[in-house]
């Protein structure tokens, strides 16, 4: 039997850049000090007007197929987690794998997840590679959150920004990803939404259960969803620990869905983890999503952190209510010089921090 492994990761982020100071210069009334110190955020990547979830990930793909000189013809099967598609229908994976010139026989699939997309993609991808359907898959999480955010909500666009990732997904001997758990409560899908767009009629529509202060098409119960992550994420942890018989000790880093500063200090406070082993990555592009934690761990590599044999836990959460992790030992090597960040133009590594006002109620 092969087993999945996490092979080299590409990331693109749009080329325009909106900065903390673009936004006080803005909105002078807004507390852009305060805002910074609870999301850790000082600038994100907005996708043009005519820029869709296809063209990051097209671009992000391609970006990976040039760094790492790898043969589109080789790739099996096409998953792609995104909640903003380019078309209710056709799947906007299919649109992706003409425009990359993938082979007519490969497998291709949309998948709707946010912040636990990542891991969850993983999970597809080794069931793909353990049944033999599959030895490369390329995974792509691409989002262009900014496209559901009004301009003077100052709540979310001080934290969303839009972004794609690129993983390679190979076939290897020896399991490297283990110990999956999943979480679903469809009871909180209120504290982020997007109510229209959908089939279901607006009068019909899931709405709210909070006053919702701003116009965006997208809203967020920032406080429920501190309240979920702390509650669940923890458990969630020691429950792989234990099922995997591994000793926090033996753990280099606990790699969380980057939602801001401000959330990522209450997991770390709450799960007796230090900043060095809970790493960020968000400052200088935001949260963005499910790709915020290929960014991360792309970061972590350029960066000679994250080396071959590092044992971590890939954790994400949120929309849905969504939750999963895994155990995941590092077994890529780069050849050559190191892709990623340094050559996208994208934040330092280990860089973040979070917002303020209503942004300090939204951390999630």
């Amino acid at each position: 039997m092969k087993y999945a492994a996490i092979g080299p990761i590409s990331v693109y982020l749009p080329e325009t850049v909106e900065t903390n100071d673009d936004l006080r210069r803005m909105y002078p009334k807004w507390d852009m000090d305060l805002i910074y110190s609870k999301t850790g955020i000082r600038a994100r990547h907005i996708a043009a007007a005519d820029q869709c979830a296809s063209d990051l990930g097209v671009a992000a793909a391609e970006k990976l197929f040039a760094e790492h000189a790898i043969d589109r013809a080789s790739i099996d099967f096409l998953l792609l987690c995104t909640q903003t598609p380019d078309y209710p229908l056709p799947t906007t994976s299919c649109l992706m794998q003409d425009r990359l010139g993938l082979r007519t026989s490969i497998g291709a699939l949309d998948f709707n997840l946010g912040c636990s997309g990542f891991v969850y993609g993983m999970s597809l991808a080794d069931g793909l590679i353990r049944s033999g359907a599959a030895q490369r898959v390329l995974l792509v999480t691409a989002e262009t959150y900014s496209k559901y955010i009004s301009p003077d909500d100052r709540s979310l666009r001080t934290i969303f920004g839009d972004g794609a990732a690129a993983t390679l997904v190979e076939a290897a001997d020896r399991p490297s990803l283990s110990a999956f758990r999943f979480g679903t409560d469809g009871a909180g899908a209120d504290t982020l939404m997007v109510s229209k767009g959908g089939a279901r009629r607006a009068a019909d529509a899931l709405k709210p259960r909070k006053r919702q202060r701003w116009t965006s098409p997208l809203f967020m119960d920032g406080p429920a969803l501190v309240d979920f992550t702390v509650e669940h994420i923890p458990q969630m942890v020691e429950e792989i620990l234990e099922t995997e018989k591994v000793p926090r000790e033996e753990i280099d880093f606990y790699l969380m869905h980057q939602a801001t500063h401000l959330m990522l200090a209450r997991l770390r406070e709450r799960m007796d983890v230090d900043e060095e082993h809970l790493p960020l990555a968000l400052e200088n592009c935001g949260n963005t999503v499910s790709s915020t934690l290929p960014i991360l761990l792309n970061d972590l590599r350029t960066s000679g952190r994250l080396r071959p044999g590092a044992r971590s836990l890939l954790v994400g959460f949120g929309v849905g209510l969504s939750w999963a992790g895994c155990l995941w030992t590092e077994t890529w090597q780069a050849k050559g010089a190191a892709a990623g960040h340094a050559a996208a133009g994208v934040n330092a590594p280990g860089e973040v921090h979070d917002s303020g006002d209503d942004a300090e109620k939204q951390a999630a």
